[in-house]
């Protein structure tokens, strides 16, 4: 669907046609794990990728592919590829890119959880992670060295609320001739598109935002198609013949969507991180409210923050959305409609106090997760942090006094109450 519509729009329609069997007006659950094919031509085209179809739920679904057209189409890109969350869109993202030897240079402000997965469990792969202060330019080309693959980081930063400079991340992976991959899971395309900002990948976790309701697990890497993949040696998987391909050269061959193909092809059929499709139908439900519900989260965030930072108990507000963030000038040009709905605050009471004030609330849902209707609260550095070391947990804004606020849609006021009550139990 064209691009050319509003957001709100896409979001409703973008990927989503009349069933052609039933004329179903809502996108179907297509529930099967495998598809006829028309004789043995038609098979053997859709092996060689030579016509785009679908073999297997594997590795291509129709409802998983409608969402993958809805989120490429709301961020800006050519292509995507869905898959069975976050974390694996992360690895699906890295892996036509990364080798033995290889590294990602990654903002320290990430998500615990995120921060684990690069700093340990890629090492497992042979490749690297080289965490830097996202905002420090000379750190970045520092880091940077010949077997450097991408740069990677968070546009709004969990737990922090951080506002990446992603004009500014552009230029320096355009000057290395590197990809920028950006997770854009705590803004959404709604709030910010990485894409328009010079990003050559995003992902996102669509557990969080983008389904909004806390149902599924779901990842997407989406592709802006711009970047020349063949303009060096570096990334050989989609400019080299691909062997189990009798020698197709992915970008010769299929140009802007060669990493989206590649995706499919090579990264579903062989780590078979899938998204299925009852998973994909719940986010395809929940993008169509994604405008109205982030409006919602930002506008209740504001207020939420604006009353915590003048509480004396509390020592800090990390939200972008305040004057007082040290990023709040990167608002307009990053995130012009909203800071999001995520940040945290620092208790004066230290780790003590934030455990007595967690367990006294009763409107905020205490969960490992972000992004749902429902205002959510966490102590990451007991839970989604506790695997950091305190000099980590200290650089992803997650401190021992720290507090990760999820603000919902609910009644500001009400949520302000139920704040008020926990921080007097808290401190008492």
């Amino acid at each position: 669907m064209s691009g050319d519509y509003g957001f709100d729009t896409l979001q409703v329609h973008a990927g989503a046609r009349p069933d052609p069997a039933t004329g179903a007006r809502q996108v179907p659950i297509y529930q099967t794990t495998a598809y006829v094919f028309r004789d043995a031509d038609h098979a053997a085209a859709l092996f060689n990728l030579q016509e785009v179809g679908y073999i297997y739920s594997r590795l291509t679904n129709p409802t998983v592919a409608a969402l993958q057209e809805r989120v490429a189409t709301l961020e800006g890109g050519a292509g995507a590829v869905c898959c069975s969350s976050g974390h694996a869109a992360q690895i699906m993202a890295l892996f036509p890119l990364m080798g033995p030897g290889c590294n990602v240079v990654v903002s320290t402000r990430l998500y615990g959880g995120s921060v684990t997965q690069f700093s340990q469990t890629i090492r497992r792969f042979g490749w690297e992670a080289r965490f830097v202060d996202i905002d420090d330019a000379g750190a970045i080309n520092a880091a940077i060295d010949a077997q450097t693959r991408a740069i990677f980081c968070e546009s709004i930063a969990n737990p922090g609320g951080h506002i990446a400079d992603l004009d500014a991340l552009a230029r320096l992976a355009n000057a290395a001739g590197l990809p920028l991959i950006v997770d854009n899971t705590s803004a959404t395309p709604y709030l910010c598109r990485p894409i328009e900002h010079g990003a050559t990948l995003v992902v996102h976790s669509m557990t969080k935002y983008l389904t909004g309701n806390g149902t599924v697990t779901g990842g997407c890497v989406v592709d802006s198609g711009r970047f020349d993949w063949s303009a060096s040696d570096k990334f050989p998987s989609l400019s080299a013949p691909e062997p189990a391909y009798h020698g197709l050269k992915f970008h010769e061959t299929f140009g802007p969507l060669a990493f989206t193909f590649h995706g499919i092809a090579v990264g579903l059929r062989d780590l078979g991180m899938t998204l299925n499709p009852q998973a994909a139908h719940y986010t395809l439900m929940g993008i169509e409210t994604l405008s109205l519900r982030m409006a919602r989260h930002c506008e209740n965030a504001v207020k939420v923050a604006t009353w915590l930072e003048k509480h004396p108990a509390v020592a800090r507000v990390t939200y972008a959305g305040l004057p007082s963030s040290p990023c709040h000038d990167r608002l307009a040009r990053i995130c012009p409609k909203g800071a999001g709905g995520l940040f945290t605050f620092a208790l004066k009471g230290g780790y003590e106090a934030c455990v007595r004030f967690v367990d006294a609330l009763n409107l905020f849902s205490h969960v490992a997760n972000l992004g749902d209707t429902r205002s959510l609260v966490i102590h990451s550095a007991s839970t989604t942090h506790r695997q950091l070391t305190p000099e980590q947990q200290t650089a992803a804004g997650a401190g021992p006094e720290v507090v990760r606020l999820s603000i919902g849609i609910e009644d500001a006021d009400d949520l302000i109450a139920d704040l008020e009550q926990a921080l007097a139990v808290a401190t008492a």
